[in-house]
């Protein structure tokens, strides 16, 4: 008796623990969090980049400087969005030729492993050959089957939503300059702010993955530096 209740306590605890687990939620955004906080990071670094090099530019200079930043945030921000919008209209051709390639080849098994790589890596390990058939063979009764896949709104309002990162992560650097008469005291509250910025980023990307928040957040600050030294040094 004590042999079989054993593997049951084992099972219960293992139970136990996986109901204490956080729900890792799904995002009701456009943009899932690693690409929102991507692009913040990246509107982030382009202001830094005009403002750590104020305190060598005089003050006379400081107004048309962020002005050129924000500028370059606009530009690039722009660019973003539109080459978001090619890369997906770039995505949904390839995907419409993997599906009219499922759907009109007689190799089964090559369609059978389009399909596995169409799925998360996670549940394309645990589906067997009739799994994938069957999920080949649904595709071939579908009736309506689109010849080009355009652009939707929602993928436009997704540009924008790069846009509007990149854009306005320019500001919170930028604002202790506008506000502030000493140059000293602006450009160090400006970095004071970034690096909040930077720890926020990284905290919720450690919430967003189920790892340490605190690590998370000052990993980011770390790597966030690293790479604006970085570019500063390349010309950037």
């Amino acid at each position: 008796m004590q042999e079989i209740s054993q593997p049951n306590t084992k099972i219960s605890n293992i139970t136990a623990k996986a109901s204490d687990l956080p729900e890792p939620g799904i995002s009701k955004n456009l943009l899932d969090p690693i690409d929102r906080i991507s692009e913040i990071l990246f509107g982030l670094i382009m202001a830094l980049t005009f403002t750590c090099t104020i305190s060598v530019a005089g003050e006379t200079n400081v107004r048309s400087m962020l002005v050129a930043a924000i500028g370059c945030n606009i530009a690039w921000g722009l660019v973003d969005a539109v080459m978001s919008l090619l890369m997906k209209l770039t995505e949904n051709g390839h995907n419409l030729r993997i599906f009219n390639f499922i759907r009109h080849t007689k190799n089964i098994q090559k369609a059978h492993t389009y399909i596995a790589n169409a799925l998360p890596p996670v549940i394309a390990k645990v589906l067997e050959q009739d799994e994938l058939e069957l999920i080949r063979q649904k595709l071939l009764k579908l009736q309506e089957v689109p010849k080009v896949i355009r652009l939707k709104i929602i993928d436009f309002r997704m540009a924008l939503g790069i846009f509007l990162l990149v854009f306005l992560s320019t500001f919170p650097v930028a604002l202790p300059f506008f506000f502030m008469e000493d140059v000293k005291i602006a450009l160090r509250t400006s970095n004071l702010v970034a690096i909040m910025m930077m720890f926020l980023c990284g905290w919720f990307l450690g919430k967003y993955s189920g790892r340490n928040k605190l690590i998370m957040g000052i990993t980011m600050c770390t790597i966030g530096t690293a790479l604006l030294l970085i570019t500063i040094a390349l010309g950037g």
